[in-house]
């Protein structure tokens, strides 16, 4: 087998085990065994047109259309010509079954059922990088920038999943690159022929020759393997503050939601909070006398890990004419109907819809879906908010303190969802909790006694410019500090309410606005906020405020004080975000901004995330990322061809006469077209002195760069006219140090157009057009044989 044919192999097998970590992300492994006899076709194609010889382009162009028939094959053969040929049904047939994808992973949670789509997306994502990794590292001979695509490769899978066995992905990912690093060094080993082969080893004859070198790369490979592996555990960890990562959306998985970190989403509330420019999201007409109440609530926060708030993973469905009661409220509760009309500003395009709670009805335009756990409508294929005006019924329910004191034990299955707390949280969060609580005779004292320690008895203060904080000891210092704003007072006493036994989720979208003169009530972006919400049996889901000046706090937690009184203008609640943007809705509290940067303005983006919405879900990314990973290589492809150009011109050449010769001209070239690069066009009329005269005088090269570059051209003129030529000793040497005295003497601007974007680039077109006039000139004179007349054969 050659060493091509070594290398292409080594290629398709570290494209496979990359691709091993996207397993977890599906329920079943069988797309793998589908995707390996595919990847030895792609790689079988890509070794025959190299063998034929086919030039580069036309190789990658031989092996894009294998896979295109590949793939027309297994997925859409019932739509092509002969069950192969593909055509205009074909690939209609392709974009229902990536919309069928798209809708499956926008509807499951990690991991999916392997539907169709799916299993296109997977497979034909695999093919793409492994048609990329055979490009530049067989095609082009460049195995380290093939590495780019592998990592891409394992980068999506590693971010969408959570499984404990990601050190097993990166394991079989960084093996199959070391595998394709050691088949290219083997193979320019052994292109230099016996020098480094040496003879057969005899039996009890130490290794030498070729082997050292393979031996050697191999240790060296090794240890960088175990270096890579080792040090992350020694550096400190890294998590994000009290929401930590906000890309992971509603639930494990991202959602969508563009958003970056927790921690950007953190700063991002607190940027909105403390904006001058406080612009209108909402306007409400309601029929409500009383606003105090009618807060906004966007999604909930379930999935609490000790470290962040997110929204747990959950199935959507159909938006039902009448929403069922919510869980846990009982009969004897007294409640009222509200009746809300909502308009969303143009400026405001949030994938959730703010809506009073607990909602009982909506009607609304477009496309939306209904979450059921949280009783919240998510938009369907991009769906957002933006300009929408829609009507909501609510219910204005109204526990008594006694109602609240007296509630049973909830369900024993909710209770061990909503009171789970992991052993990462800091112990002084359980026994603060249990300090403050001392003496209260039930939850529901518990709960008021610690909406009091916050918002009143314990010395807190509501700061926006606090520090966001980080890792699992972010609400222990959020304590010692007393310092912070809504996200830290919802979440903290959340997480305060389940060491208790108390079930509690936080939630987030916006405090009640500000009443108008034409009626209205404007909801700005300063209003955004997050709240804490406990669980109490025939009641439900109950609203408390420990956040100091924002939001009313409730009329069942102040027995003896009237609860009604309205918000004060000069304090604005927690106010959200407008932009759809990345803005994590103030409710950055809003804990993990899904994917797409919203307006997390009301926390709003925070949410954003439900993979089991009907938005695009966390496989978004994976489409997304490979097609950035296409425009990223073709920005990339001129400097990369020039660099590998620079190389192969100014490496090393064998020591026979010819191959001095070769090096020497092809030295000239690599100097011509560096000039070139640089701004000075090739005059092919010229003798070699005075090309070199021309290139001294328009790159107004110093003395000792242009003496490098006479040298050179004097070298070439022994190569071209001397009967014997000689080695020109230092001539890749003289074409680095013109390279750099020219570049010393144009602007910036011309500096990097070089590096990126180099003139000399075109030859690539010209050697393509070359080739393929030589290949027709082949097919179209090729000699007939025929056997003369009366001759045998």
């Amino acid at each position: 087998m050659s060493g091509r044919a070594r290398l292409a192999l080594s290629a398709a097998a570290a494209t496979l085990l990359t691709s091993c970590a996207l397993l977890p992300l599906v329920d079943q492994p069988t797309w793998l065994l589908e995707l390996v006899p595919l990847l030895a076709v792609q790689t079988g194609v890509g070794v025959a047109a190299r063998r034929v010889p086919l030039g580069r382009p036309l190789t990658v162009v031989a092996q894009a259309l294998a896979t295109l028939l590949l793939l027309t094959l297994v997925f859409a053969r019932q739509h092509a010509f002969a069950g192969l040929v593909p055509g205009p049904d074909t690939f209609r047939s392709f974009a229902d079954l990536f919309r069928q994808g798209s809708d499956d992973i926008s509807r499951y949670a990690i991991p999916a059922p392997l539907h169709d789509g799916i299993r296109l997306m997977l497979i034909g994502g695999v093919l793409l990088i492994g048609l990329l990794v055979d490009t530049l590292a067989v095609t082009f001979r460049s195995a380290a920038p093939a590495g780019l695509p592998l990592l891409a490769l394992y980068s999506v899978a590693a971010g969408l999943s959570e499984g404990g066995a990601d050190w097993l992905w990166f394991l079989a990912a960084a093996a199959g690159y070391l595998m394709l690093l050691l088949a290219e060094g083997r193979d320019r080993l052994a292109q230099w022929g016996r020098v480094f082969g040496g003879a057969p080893r005899a039996p009890g004859v130490s290794e030498g020759g070729a082997l050292a070198p393979v031996r050697t790369g191999r240790r060296i490979g090794a240890v960088a393997l175990g270096v890579a592996l080792t040090v992350p555990l020694a550096l400190p960890a890294m998590h994000g503050g009290l929401l930590d990562r906000a890309g992971t959306g509603v639930g494990p998985g991202d959602g969508p939601g563009a958003g970056g970190s927790a921690v950007s989403l953190l700063v991002s509330l607190r940027d909105d909070l403390n904006t001058d420019d406080d612009r209108r999201l909402l306007s409400l007409r309601t029929d409500t006398d009383d606003i105090s109440d009618l807060y906004l609530r966007i999604v909930s926060l379930d999935d609490f890990d000790g470290t962040t708030w997110k929204p747990a993973q959950r199935h959507v469905v159909g938006v039902p004419g009448t929403f069922p009661i919510p869980v846990g409220l009982g009969g004897d509760v007294r409640r009222g109907t509200v009746r809300t009309t909502v308009t969303a500003a143009d400026t405001y395009a949030q994938d959730w819809l703010p809506m009073p709670y607990p909602p009982s009805g909506v009607k609304i335009a477009g496309r939306w879906r209904y979450e059921p756990v949280g009783m919240a409508l998510v938009g369907d294929h991009g769906q957002t908010t933006r300009g929408q005006t829609y009507q909501v019924t609510s219910l204005a329910v109204r526990p008594t303190a006694r109602q609240l004191a007296s509630a049973p034990q909830p369900p024993a299955a909710l209770r061990r969802e909503y009171t789970g707390v992991p052993s990462a949280l800091p112990k002084v969060v359980a026994r603060t909790a249990r300090r403050i609580t001392a003496g209260a005779g039930s939850h529901y004292e518990e709960a008021v006694k610690l909406q009091d320690y916050f918002a009143v008895t314990g010395g807190f203060q509501y700061d926006t410019q606090v520090a966001v904080g980080r890792g699992p000891g972010a609400i222990a210092n959020f304590l010692k500090k007393k310092q912070g704003f809504c996200i830290h007072f919802s979440f903290t006493m959340a997480a305060m309410a389940r060491t208790l036994g108390i079930p509690a989720r936080v939630a987030v979208g916006f405090a009640p606005g500000t009443p108008q003169a034409d009626g209205t009530v404007a909801v700005n972006q300063k209003d955004a906020h997050a709240w804490p919400e406990l669980y109490f049996e025939g009641v439900g889901w109950t609203r408390f405020e420990p956040t100091p000046t924002r939001g009313t706090a409730p009329s069942y937690t102040q027995p003896d004080t009237p609860g009604t009184s309205l918000p004060q203008e000069s304090l604005p609640s927690g106010k959200a975000s407008s932009a759809p943007s990345a803005a994590a809705s103030p409710s950055a509290s809003c804990a993990g901004e899904p994917r797409r940067p919203v307006p997390c303005a009301g926390a709003s983006a925070a949410a954003a995330a439900h993979p089991g919405g009907g938005g695009p879900g966390p496989w978004w990314w994976l489409p997304a990322g490979l097609g950035g990973l296409l425009v990223l290589v073709a920005a990339l492809s001129p400097l990369l061809w020039r660099r590998r150009m620079r190389a192969l011109r100014l490496g090393g050449h064998s020591r026979t006469p010819e191959g001095a010769a070769a090096h020497t001209l092809a030295a000239w070239q690599e100097l011509t077209d560096s000039a070139w690069d640089h701004g000075i066009t090739p005059d092919e009329s010229l003798t070699p002195r005075g090309a070199a005269a021309r290139v001294v005088r328009l790159g107004h090269l110093d003395p000792a760069a242009g003496a490098a570059v006479h040298r050179l051209a004097d070298a070439v003129e022994r190569v071209l006219y001397a009967p014997r030529p000689h080695p020109a000793p230092g001539a890749a040497e003289d074409v680095r140090r013109v390279t750099e005295a020219l570049r010393a003497t144009v602007s910036t601007r011309t500096r990097l157009r070089a590096l990126l974007l180099p003139r000399s680039a075109v030859r690539v077109l010209w050697n393509l057009s070359a080739r393929w006039s030589a290949l027709r000139t082949r097919s179209t004179l090729r000699p007939r044989l025929r056997r003369p007349s009366g001759q045998r054969g």
